[in-house]
């Protein structure tokens, strides 16, 4: 019996040494071929913008293409369900708004994947910041305007939003504000910035993307949401300003895996793509359309802050009573 058991602890430790070394030569190998992106945003939005700056690293790094693929619908259900689906062998990755990991199991009965088992976390990307624009052409110079207009006229001034996070910004801006004001959705961050250009709608949520249309006059920044310094954009208030217990309320962006893919994958990418992201002429890029790059640690810490984002906002989404489904 000693002699069997003793038998079978050589073979389980052989067993293990050839995984061990079978996954060492996949992350010595990897990748061998294109590399793909999920993006579950239309493209010209900051995260397209984002992961083609990703890409652009990571192919000069890897000496192999690195494509994006934008997948869009379903507040990212769309792009997120066809990422877990994928094969887990690193050659498929998906580029995470907030959303996707931290709010949809709130928003939907029926989500078809499981933000938090169905993907390996790989690293941050990126923390946007957010703020309420309008038209330069408005009557609106600051969030006193804008909030003293829409408490004397319940219903009457609608706002444009790009994600759910815009959502649940604006739900909170209405209840800390006392005020009603009108939801109007778009598809990303790129039509609704559009439709204010038109003046389709009187103000929107928007990303460090509409910083560009400041500078060249066509939109106004009245509050950021968060209280970070900005050179850029120097004299813009934080909603604190106006609203003390707004607190802060960014949008984040991350990359992940399927689930089951190598770890010794999961490392190589999250080492190469923080890399990425702090390279000095990826960074100047970023700088000049807005975004605000971040990186994690370990992709260990990353998976920290996910579920930590979840339990933040699983509160906030009961209260507003939104659902997707």
């Amino acid at each position: 019996m000693r002699r069997w058991l003793f038998g079978l602890g050589l073979l389980l430790a052989h067993v293990a040494g050839v995984a061990l070394a079978t996954a060492q030569d996949q992350s010595a190998q990897y990748p061998e071929r294109a590399i793909k992106i999920i993006v579950p945003f239309p493209a010209g939005g900051p995260s397209d913008v984002l992961a083609r700056l990703i890409a652009n690293k990571l192919s000069e790094d890897f000496k192999q293409p690195v494509l994006i693929e934008n997948r869009v619908g379903g507040n990212t259900v769309v792009g997120a369900q066809a990422a877990a689906k994928a094969p887990a062998d690193g050659y498929t990755l998906l580029l995470a708004i907030d959303s996707t990991l931290s709010m949809n199991q709130f928003l939907y009965r029926n989500l078809p994947y499981d933000p938090l088992n169905d993907f390996v976390p790989i690293t941050l990307a990126a923390k946007s910041m957010v703020f309420i624009m309008v038209h330069s052409a408005s009557n609106y110079h600051s969030m006193k305007d804008l909030l003293a207009y829409a408490k004397a006229n319940p219903g009457k001034l609608n706002y444009g939003i790009g994600t759910i996070t815009n959502r649940l910004q604006a739900f909170l801006f209405n209840k800390l504000g006392g005020v009603d004001t009108v939801m109007v959705p778009f598809n990303g961050t790129a039509p609704m910035e559009q439709a204010l250009l038109t003046r389709t709608v009187d103000f929107i949520y928007t990303s460090s993307s509409g910083i560009p249309l400041v500078e060249a006059g066509n939109f106004r920044a009245l509050v950021k949401l968060d209280n970070r310094p900005l050179a850029r954009l120097p004299n813009v208030p934080a909603i604190s300003s106006e609203l003390p217990q707004y607190g802060e309320v960014g949008i984040w962006l991350g990359l992940v895996a399927p689930k089951g893919t190598p770890q010794a994958i999961i490392e190589k990418l999250h080492q190469r793509i923080n890399a990425a992201l702090n390279d000095p002429e990826t960074k100047a890029r970023a700088d000049a359309t807005g975004l605000f790059l971040a990186t994690s640690a370990s992709p260990a810490e990353f998976n920290a802050f996910i579920r930590q984002e979840a339990d933040r906002w699983s509160g906030v989404i009961k209260e507003s009573g939104i659902t997707l489904d």
